[in-house]
């Protein structure tokens, strides 16, 4: 069904305004997860790396099927004669003739013939053709590297499993991170404008001689401030929205908009779920890595212990002579069994056993460490999510009593009651409890998001 929705996802995407460049990228919150899931750079490469894995169990597999080499040699003696002499020292030993019967002189006319003083036999060119079939009958080695092959293949896919919850987290934080900056932004904005009205009521006043110059002055301070404030916070949104691009894997120049507001994401927070879900530990991606990474270890020890055992392998070749000399005592068909057994490697064999027992005690440690790291990790996140809601509520609180209080201040200024000091006070304390509120709702999100990574639901 993941498949099905990314796909699906893709063939929307493809058909939409959101791929032409004049047009800007319109994603929620799961479309830019989605997308990222398909488009970032470094998401691809993992999936490669499981492509890869692949082809490494093809080939393991293929080193114990049927195996066909073809060979055309060719090859010249420059006419060298070849001269056989069967007469031995090459001294004659006289022979009485009238003493032999008639089988003896036709043996002896037999081995005349054969025994001539020298027999010269030319080499000729030779050129053949070879096809040799070889077939792995038994390895021990063989189906450990098969296992140690697929449990690569398995780590692979799990790392492209971390890795998409790795992206989707990133994708998050940036996400959330525009949102609370745009906000920011937009308070700013608006209390700039108050400010800019304010500050013409007081230049008005100044003018009838009702106002002082310094109220005047104070004020401008703290609108200077605020517009500088605002480029600060413009430059942070161009800044993450950069860092967002990235991680979709789209063009630096691209449009992008996000089409969530900060109010519709909380409204998704359930505290009350979160704080009271169960943990189970190996259903944690990087807990299921390193059972992983146990059978790995486990596969090579065992490789290593069929090292001891003989191997056999099997052949058949046939040679086509094209060419041939008329000397040629090699057959055309050939074939037969190899074993190879293994007696004495002045402890190398040993060694690679013991090092391999040693890297299975550290997986297991390494296994067993992780497990508590993640134990502990869920008891910190959960402490930090608490935490991270009770500031929110109390943020939350305090922006309604700084808004009050700079609304009451606000009208006892434009009635004269209080000075622009007051006004300017009440103004900055009513901004840093919409920053700290807004602070405040990031850090909440975020708890939240590295929950959800915990449990596997982001």
């Amino acid at each position: 069904m993941k498949v099905i929705r990314i796909f699906l996802f893709a063939i929307l995407a493809a058909g939409s305004a959101v791929y032409a460049q004049d047009q800007p990228y319109a994603l929620s919150l799961e479309q830019a997860r989605e997308y990222a899931i398909l488009h970032n750079k470094t998401l691809l490469n993992a999936r490669d790396q499981v492509a890869s894995s692949n082809e490494k169990v093809m080939e393991t597999r293929a080193q114990g099927l049927p195996q066909i080499s073809g060979s055309l040699d060719y090859m010249t003696y420059f006419n060298y004669e070849m001269n056989f002499s069967f007469g031995g020292s090459g001294e004659e030993t006289p022979i009485d003739m009238t003493k032999l019967d008639e089988g003896d002189l036709e043996i002896m006319k037999s081995l005349g013939s054969l025994f001539g003083p020298s027999s010269p036999i030319i080499m000729d060119d030779q050129l053949s053709g070879k096809v040799q079939v070889s077939q792995l009958i038994f390895s021990g080695q063989y189906w450990a590297g098969m296992q140690i092959a697929g449990i690569a293949r398995e780590l692979a896919d799990k790392n492209v499993a971390r890795t998409e919850q790795d992206v989707r987290e990133n994708v998050t934080h940036s996400y959330y991170l525009i949102l609370i900056t745009e906000q920011n932004l937009r308070i700013i904005k608006g209390n700039i404008e108050n400010l800019n009205a304010t500050l013409q009521h007081t230049t008005n006043m100044f003018n009838a001689g009702v106002a002082e110059a310094t109220d005047v002055d104070q004020l401008r301070i703290t609108l200077s401030q605020l517009q500088n404030s605002q480029k600060a916070v413009e430059r942070a949104i161009q800044l993450s929205y950069n860092m967002l691009k990235l991680q979709l894997g789209v063009a630096p120049d691209a449009l992008i908009a996000l089409t969530e507001s900060i109010e519709s994401i909380l409204l998704t927070v359930n505290p009350a779920a979160t704080l009271a879900a169960d943990f189970d530990v190996t259903s944690n991606i990087a807990y299921s890595m390193t059972q992983s990474q146990v059978r790995l270890s486990q596969a090579s020890l065992g490789m290593q212990n069929w090292a001891y055992s003989p191997s056999l392998a099997g052949f058949y070749s046939y040679t086509n002579k094209i060419i041939s000399t008329a000397f040629d005592l090699t057959p055309n068909h050939l074939a037969g069994v190899s074993l190879s057994v293994p007696i004495f490697s002045s402890g190398m064999r040993k060694a690679k056993v013991n090092q391999s027992k040693i890297e299975l005690d550290i997986a297991l440690r390494n296994q067993e460490m992780v497990k508590e790291q993640l134990e502990i990790q869920h008891r910190q996140l959960l402490f930090n999510y608490q935490n991270a809601l009770e500031n929110y509520n109390t943020q939350k609180e305090n922006v309604a009593i700084a808004g009050r209080v700079y609304t009451s201040i606000e009208n006892k200024y434009k009635q004269g009651l209080s000075s622009s000091l007051d006004l300017t006070q009440a103004s900055g304390n009513l901004l840093n409890a919409e920053n700290n509120y807004l602070s405040s709702v990031l850090t909440l999100l975020q708890a939240q998001t590295s929950l959800d990574k915990l449990f596997n639901k982001i």
